[in-house]
């Protein structure tokens, strides 16, 4: 920040006179050396004319700590609402340190305040320090709320004394609580259900928890008062959890809360196993479809009577839509859902670039937002979309070489809904019915359980799909 700048907002805003001012800008010169010095925000405010409020005329942030202001705020007006601190030490003259304030970005800071003086001990501005203590009341909060933790603990474990246990009997892990020597001091049910399954010593009040489970000595010698590992005894899994009571120097004693993960962790590995089965199902049936679009594509080379072409074209970008689907859900990471958008704009490309071989110029756009369904239903759309594309360009533009495509789709009340709109021939309800429209309609109420409706728009066509999505249940 320039001194020039420090004295433009002198003179605009406040009454100093100009050795005031050489006074201040003296100070601003050196606020980059005490930002980076205390790792903190410094500022220098003076009184406005007016007197009620004050300006912010010299700022600096630190470059060896993260600024606590995210936008420069010299040349703003500090009010004493927000900063009584500053406007104190402007009255009187005295120091403020280590002040909690709000800045007007909504930080917590810590804040000190001391007067910068002019001739005749008159107070011509504050020098203010700020640091952000956000963290450090987070942390206050997260120790008052394990003090508070440590007495509803030390309350069940008096319980435990006075064998009154009452949450411990109905938690279905395995918990122990242990004193600094490692020894139980209490299991629940659990825990010695735990102990008799897996055959080891008998487990009674009073022997280390060590002689149970050997395995675990080197997470209770760790340092740290909480911590969370999987472990293997006797073939089965388990997640441990150690939570050290009291400060370090003086443990009150250790729970230790064992939990059984053997059939999680074996449903984890049996869907692996199945989802790259499915992956690899759908890579076959995706070679499979190229196979027969190839075996197609031979035959139309060797020959085919000109009627029988345009057939010939329709089922290749049939089965090609519906590779396409699976081309999808191998490139993603989830072998149940496919995205629409992909989807669509996958297939409309593949056609406008079948079109450029016949020497028409189609434009497509695409849009609408990110939308996951169910791969089968995915099927079903892809053929739909594939109809209605070729159906534009088929019919639209029949005695045109140019046209205009806009595929839209959005999620409207818990029902997907697809337009396709060209911008050609417009729709006649008299026209022979077609396969293609015929597909459409049979995917859409069969397989879709929705609703079609082609029509005349003001220009062109516009052929409106509508289905409903069916989310899967989600399980915790």
């Amino acid at each position: 920040m320039t001194n020039t700048y420090v004295e433009e907002l002198c003179s605009l805003h406040t009454n100093l006179s100009e050795k005031e001012v050489d006074r201040i800008k003296e100070v601003a010169v050196n606020l980059p050396l005490i930002a980076d010095l205390n790792q903190a925000n410094v500022f220098v405010d003076c009184p406005t004319k007016e007197g009620k409020h004050a300006i912010v005329v010299a700022e600096a942030a630190p470059t060896t700590a993260k600024s606590v202001y995210q936008k420069p705020v010299a040349g703003k007006f500090a009010y004493e609402a927000f900063e009584p601190s500053v406007f104190y030490t402007l009255r009187t003259g005295k120091h403020m340190f280590l002040n909690r304030a709000l800045t007007q970005e909504g930080k917590a800071v810590e804040q000190s305040v001391v007067p910068i003086m002019g001739s005749c001990n008159r107070v011509i501005g504050a020098l203010i320090m700020e640091k952000d203590i956000s963290e450090k009341l987070q942390r206050q909060q997260k120790l008052e709320a394990l003090s508070e933790a440590t007495e509803t603990l030390s309350g069940i474990l008096i319980g435990m004394a006075e064998n009154r246990p009452i949450i411990p009997e109905v938690i279905e892990e395995s918990l122990f609580f242990i004193d600094h020597e490692n020894k139980i001091v209490y299991n629940n049910p659990s825990a010695t259900n735990l102990i008799h399954e897996i055959g080891m010593v008998e487990c009674r009040v009073g022997i280390e928890i060590t002689d149970c489970f050997p395995c675990i000595k080197d997470i209770l010698n760790e340092p740290e008062e909480l911590l969370v590992k999987e472990i293997k005894i006797m073939n089965k899994v388990f997640r441990i959890k150690k939570i050290k009571l009291g400060q370090p120097e003086r443990s009150n004693g250790t729970f230790v809360i064992l939990k059984d993960l053997t059939e999680l962790r074996e449903k984890e590995r049996e869907l692996v196993v199945k989802s790259v089965a499915i992956r690899e199902i759908h890579h076959r049936v995706k070679n499979n479809l190229q196979t027969v679009a190839s075996l197609l594509r031979l035959q139309m080379r060797r020959g085919l009577p000109e009627e029988s072409k345009v057939h010939f074209v329709e089922s290749l970008n049939r089965i090609a839509s519906i590779a396409s689907v699976y081309e999808i859900i191998l490139s993603s990471s989830s072998v149940d859902e496919v995205d629409i958008y992909s989807l669509i704009e996958k297939i409309g490309n593949m056609l406008v670039n079948e079109a450029e071989h016949e020497k028409k110029k189609i434009h497509i756009n695409y849009s609408g937002p990110q939308l996951l369904i169910d791969s089968n239903k995915a099927v079903s759309l892809s053929l739909v979309i594939n109809e209605l594309i070729q159906n534009c360009m088929k019919h639209a533009f029949k005695m045109e070489s140019e046209g205009q495509i806009d595929v839209r789709f959005q999620l409207k009340e818990n029902a997907i809904i697809v337009q396709v709109k060209d911008n050609g021939e417009g729709y006649s309800p008299n026209a022979k019915p077609s396969l293609g429209l015929d597909i459409v309609k049979m995917m859409i109420e069969h397989d879709l359980s929705g609703h079609f409706l082609i029509e005349k728009a003001e220009t062109g066509t516009i052929a409106t799909v509508q289905f409903p999505l069916e989310r899967k249940a989600e399980w915790a």
